[in-house]
């Protein structure tokens, strides 16, 4: 794990929009972020430290507008935080090594896990695995 950084690292090294939703909770509008429609073979990876969080096979189209994943690469990848932000009560997915928002989890996903990772393209970074 990086030694932690502070807001002005952070915001030094991000996007603005990355920023906004990694660091601040944002999210990006459906249907418009970068890997929603990303179809190629490779590893999703957070978008601010670089761990690797999911893996292109078990991303699927949810139909939501946002990358949506079935599980993630490693159970120690991502935290999980009640969020009972906006009068709703969720589950958050945060980057266990640096404490990034990711997007959220819901209990809808159509594969046997019955998990759907609902998460920000901006808070992503893809490698593409040539096969």
């Amino acid at each position: 794990m990086d030694k932690e950084k502070s807001e002005e690292e952070w915001k030094k090294e991000l996007t603005p929009e990355q920023y906004r939703i990694l660091r601040e909770k944002g999210t990006e509008a459906p249907f418009s972020g970068a890997f929603y429609q990303e179809t190629q073979n490779g590893l999703y990876y957070c978008g601010a430290c670089h761990a690797p969080l999911f893996a292109s096979q078990d991303k699927f189209d949810s139909g939501s507008g946002w990358p949506s994943f079935d599980r993630v690469v490693n159970s120690d990848s991502v935290k999980l935080i009640e969020d009972y932000s906006h009068g709703m009560s969720r589950t958050e997915v945060q980057c266990a090594a640096c404490g990034g928002h990711l997007g959220h989890l819901f209990d809808d996903g159509p594969t046997p896990t019955g998990q759907r990772f609902c998460i920000n393209s901006a808070s992503l970074d893809f490698k593409k695995k040539d096969v």
